[in-house]
């Protein structure tokens, strides 16, 4: 149910709510400035360099209530600014204090986590004291120890990766005096509701308390009314924050293809001018460099450049000098061009946000607009959380195949070569051509053929020319991966053969570890899969077979892993569980674990002595017909 429609059963009943009805939200900003909320001028100087002048309805709202020190319900669709709608007032308001945590921010993933740290130390410019930490899963924990050594004043944190930073001592919250949830709801969906409920208990109850939410599902709720205590909302009726007119869609394909699909996408489309958006101010000047090579008119934007190349840039895609601008969202802040026909999402943004601004640079002036997104399959996730937080569903495009292009290349060049005949002047290369003729006794048209093959510059004219270029699934990446990183030959060519073992039952290629959690600590292959590649940096696909028993499990690994990969993964934990990570020897189970096998021997034994079967000492201790000990070893006696 999306809360902020449904007025009769919402949350709005509270006698301090501060609802703005939806016609008067967007009057109420336009007629303020950041100057008239009460922001302190540290604050207010990094809002001026940040290029902001009036604030959004959810800012025009939620900062009043952040600095009077109440607590505050938001409710608003993602991308309408709620960031700095909590984190304006609150740097303004907290007395920060050294060696304190004072302000404490829960994102739902490391990207929205990183882009709030980010967009509090902009917004704090001018407070050089202030020391902010993002705390995620899949960094080097080793890296975070060092960082929250110097106790950072402010700390945006994932649920889970602050779970374990609590457990071993590294973050306290007694001193906290504000804590945000933002995107509640995804973080709740995610699974995190123990470790939230866990995280705000830890809390001080005097702290400032500030919840935002698109959506308001029972789980939500729960929070509310047992943690927010008395609070004032600010309710933004959700609207579609997108262009009506702007036809989205998306495109799947892999990294090291996204420069050959970009060119095919831009030999394919009909634009006039066109944004391609980048993640990093290297990326502009290379991708630019790569489509110029290709015979494209480009050029970089980004936040390197004087402002006089900057607005010379500007001038000249206006003018139409220049077609294609390759842009960081920093430096499109404020680009406002009516030519623009089509912009293109070369890197996907981290934040929904980003997303529905850059989208907002085309269907200027009454035009039709087109917005492409490039995303890789494991890009998947971002692109449903931009489909939820714009309501409108993304169309999957297809790359244009070889043949596609080919016929658009040859009808171009067909066209260049009558425009030249009719511009007329050629009567110089006309006599070059009958010369080569006479001296060497070739054919004019085999002489025009070798002149046409010159002439592709780079940009064949025929399919058999063209690399093999197609969409891909995460499965197929996944597969490619683990082909390339083991030299395995494609799945077809292996179908039948069987799997290559040792004698220990491990797959060729890989070692078997152990870890010290199992089914009695609730554990998932999936918990062990996403503990080992986010905190190693590892690819999924390069984890082998995991096996699960009560008291600790089993995961093939890569052979030959580096020192400091083991070391992370020995420190790492699993749902707040130490790993207890060691390659298996011939050494016993984890101490804890020969109560449970005494248990079981005798199980059996009673079993097999009645039956007359061979006796059990005789026999390694098997679980589910694993191997999970080499065959040599026994147990008892002999």
């Amino acid at each position: 149910m999306n809360y902020t429609n449904d007025s009769e059963n919402s949350l709005g009943n509270n006698p301090n709510s501060t609802e703005i009805p939806p016609e008067n939200t967007d009057s109420l900003a336009d007629t303020l400035k950041f100057d008239d909320l009460g922001l302190s001028p540290e604050v207010l100087e990094g809002v001026q360099k940040a290029g902001f002048e009036t604030p959004s309805p959810i800012q025009a709202k939620a900062i009043p209530i952040f600095l009077s020190g109440k607590n505050l319900l938001g409710t608003a669709q993602t991308g309408t600014g709620k960031t700095a709608a909590f984190t304006l007032p609150l740097l303004s308001r907290i007395a920060f204090k050294k060696n304190e945590t004072s302000m404490l921010v829960l994102s739902p993933t490391r990207e929205l986590a990183i882009q709030v740290a980010e967009a509090i130390q902009h917004f704090a410019i001018a407070m050089p004291h202030l020391h902010i930490v993002p705390v995620y899963g899949g960094q080097d924990i080793g890296i975070q120890f060092r960082a929250l050594k110097r106790t950072p004043q402010i700390v945006v944190a994932t649920p889970g990766r602050l779970i374990d930073h609590l457990k071993r001592g590294t973050i306290s919250l007694e001193k906290v005096q504000t804590v945000v949830l933002d995107e509640a709801d995804e973080m709740l969906d995610m699974g995190f509701m123990e470790e939230v409920e866990e995280i705000l208990s830890k809390v001080p109850e005097n702290a400032q308390r500030g919840l935002f939410s698109a959506t308001m599902p029972a789980n939500v709720k729960k929070i509310i009314d047992r943690y927010l205590g008395d609070y004032e909302e600010a309710c933004i009726e959700a609207k579609t924050a997108t262009v009506d007119k702007v036809r989205q869609r998306y495109l799947t394909v892999r990294a090291e293809q996204k420069m050959e699909a970009l060119t095919r996408v831009l030999e394919g489309e009909i634009y006039d001018g066109v944004i391609i958006f980048v993640r990093t101010k290297q990326l502009t000047a290379e991708v630019a460099e790569r489509l110029e090579a290709r015979g494209f008119n480009a050029a970089p934007l980004s936040g390197d450049l004087a402002q006089a190349l900057r607005e010379r840039t500007i001038n000249r895609l206006k003018e139409g000098k220049i077609d294609i601008i390759v842009a960081t969202d920093v430096a499109a802040r404020g680009l406002d061009v009516d030519r623009i026909s089509h912009v293109i999402n070369y890197d996907i943004p981290y934040d929904t946000e980003s997303y529905v601004h850059r989208i907002g640079r085309t269907a200027r002036a009454g035009r039709e607009g087109n917005a492409i997104l490039f995303i890789t399959p494991r890009e998947r996730r971002l692109l449903k959380m931009i489909e939820r937080a714009t309501r409108k569903s993304i169309d999957p495009m297809e790359i244009p195949t070889g043949e596609q292009i080919s016929e658009r290349r040859v009808s171009a060049f067909k066209q260049k070569v009558l425009d030249a005949i009719e511009a007329g002047g050629l009567e110089e290369f006309r006599n070059l051509v009958e010369s080569l003729v006479e001296e060497k006794g070739i054919p004019a048209l085999d002489v025009a053929a070798a002149v046409t093959k010159l002439a592709q510059a780079g940009q064949p004219l025929f399919p058999a020319d063209l690399p093999e270029l197609k969409a891909v699934t995460l499965r197929e990446e996944r597969r490619k991966a683990r082909e390339d990183k083991f030299g395995n030959g494609p799945r077809e060519e292996r179908e039948h053969s069987p799997r290559i073992e040792n004698e220990n039952g491990i797959e060729e290629g890989f070692e078997r570890y152990y870890l010290g959690v199992g089914r009695r600590d609730h554990i998932s292959p999936r918990d062990i899969v996403g503990a080992i590649a986010g905190e190693s940096g590892m690819d999924s696909a390069e984890i082998g077979r995991i096996k699960l028993f009560d008291r600790f499990s089993t995961v093939e690994l890569p052979e030959g892993l580096a020192p400091e990969i083991k070391l992370i993964l020995e420190e790492m934990t699993i749902r707040g569980n130490p790993s207890r990570f060691r390659l298996m020897t011939d050494d016993k189970p984890f101490p804890k674990e020969r109560e449970s096998f005494k248990r079981n021997r005798d199980s059996v034994n009673r079993k097999e002595r009645r039956h007359g079967k061979k006796d059990f000492h005789e026999r390694p201790f098997r679980e589910r017909d694993d191997k999970p000990f080499r065959k040599t070893r026994r147990f008892g006696r002999k």
